[in-house]
């Protein structure tokens, strides 16, 4: 057993509790978690690593959605809105995947570890990423994706997802889940988002899905109007959808770790239903200001648990989580900035965590030991401010702990 001890510990557990002068006790878990004098106490036998002034002990931080494959992106796409980026994806493709080898995978791996994420949630299209993932001391959550809307292609493509889970099953670990992804309402045929999710019941996989992203979708899977509908005209000979909103969403009945990503078009009604779900809604606020210029309501949210993800590098500038969660900050400014910040880290651990059936997420006893610590630049007067100047001023972490080794 190790113990580790710091200025202040945020534990992010059911009651946001924060102890200062405060020591955690652990192994592959975290078996205690107290004051340091109290720790001392009760292991008088066991050396304490104790960190220095204004040091923060925290757990790691989830990405609960991010995009890998396109990771070579950097001024090469286009931003503004979702049709001239989706567009620019498909013209750019194949350039981006080539760059984005396994090589340069890990090392935005190694990035994001650095700058304190333990645990990904990785949206894979193709497998590219397969071999980084695998290789990376991350934990991830490896979720397969399926889509296609052409009704003369669901044997085939099935088939092809079938073949990639079979594939990520194979590297199934502690640390490597394999999941799977729906990619969204407007690019999945009934029939196929039918079939992976009866695979995801049978054997209990995690499930995620993007909806209603932009408002092109929205025109599209209500109306069959909007910019889509020349988009689907000639890519796929489409001239309607194939599916509304609310009959996507009731396909997903007893999927037991459910999230949607963005939905900063739902409506009332759709988040009702994605409550009556059990579903998470994943977040992720730049890239919904680089592709639809507007960001989800999280009043409209109510009961519903979100995470934080930074989505890819195809729509975000950085795959750090203290990056994306200074945006969260700033971006809803409705919010009292003292009490969103305490949110906004419950939001990128416990939450995510959660969302995909994990146990980390919380500096509580018998949750997995996954720790990041820092230290801030100055001393804090008031607990209340703790989380505020934690998102503001943590650009990379002092150590990383996954599984209860330091790595």
């Amino acid at each position: 057993m190790k113990i580790i001890s710091a200025n202040w510990l945020v534990t992010c557990d059911e009651n946001n509790s924060i102890i200062k002068n405060g020591a955690v006790a652990f192994d592959d878990k975290i078996q205690d978690i107290d004051t340091l004098s109290n720790i001392e106490k009760k292991y008088p036998n066991i050396q304490i690593e104790k960190l220095p002034k204004n040091s923060v002990l925290m757990p790691g931080l989830i990405n609960s959605h991010v995009h890998l494959e396109f990771s070579g992106n950097t001024t090469t796409l286009k931003y503004g809105n979702f049709y001239s980026w989706l567009n620019s994806v498909i013209k750019h493709r194949e350039d981006l995947i080539n760059k984005a080898n396994s090589k340069l995978i890990l090392s935005k791996l190694n990035k994001m570890k650095k700058t304190g994420t333990t645990t990904i949630g990785a949206i894979s299209s193709y497998s590219f990423d397969l071999d980084a993932c695998v290789k990376s001391p991350l934990n991830k959550v490896f979720f397969c994706e399926i889509i296609g809307t052409k009704g003369d292609m669901i044997d085939t493509l099935f088939a092809d997802f079938k073949d990639r889970l079979s594939i990520a099953k194979k590297y199934k670990s502690k640390n490597f889940i394999p999941a799977i992804a729906i990619h969204s309402p407007y690019s999945v045929h009934p029939f196929l988002v039918r079939e992976t999710l009866k695979l995801a019941r049978e054997e209990n996989l995690p499930v995620t899905s993007h909806f209603l992203e932009s408002k092109e979708e929205f025109e599209w899977l209500h109306k069959d109007e909007g910019s889509f509908v020349e988009f689907f005209k000639n890519f796929l000979g489409q001239e309607q959808s194939v599916t509304r909103p609310m009959e996507f969403l009731n396909l997903f009945s007893n999927i037991k770790n459910l999230s949607f990503t963005h939905c900063v078009e739902a409506s009332s009604t759709d988040f009702e239903k994605i409550k009556t779900l059990g579903a998470s809604v994943n977040h992720c606020v730049t890239s919904n200001r680089l592709l639809n210029n507007t960001k989800l309501d999280l009043g409209k949210l109510k009961d519903i648990p979100f995470t934080i993800g930074t989505d890819g590098l195809s729509s975000n500038n950085s795959l750090s989580m203290f990056d994306e969660l200074r945006n969260v900050l700033m971006s809803h400014y409705d919010k009292n900035v003292l009490e969103f910040a305490t949110l906004l880290l419950r939001a990128a651990t416990i939450n995510g965590s959660r969302a995909m059936g994990l146990n980390k997420g919380s500096l509580s006893k018998d949750f997995d030991a996954d720790m990041i610590t820092f230290n801030l630049p100055d001393e804090i007067e008031d607990k209340e401010d703790l989380a505020m100047q934690i998102i503001l001023h943590t650009k990379f972490v002092d150590k990383i702990i996954i599984g209860g080794e330091f790595v």
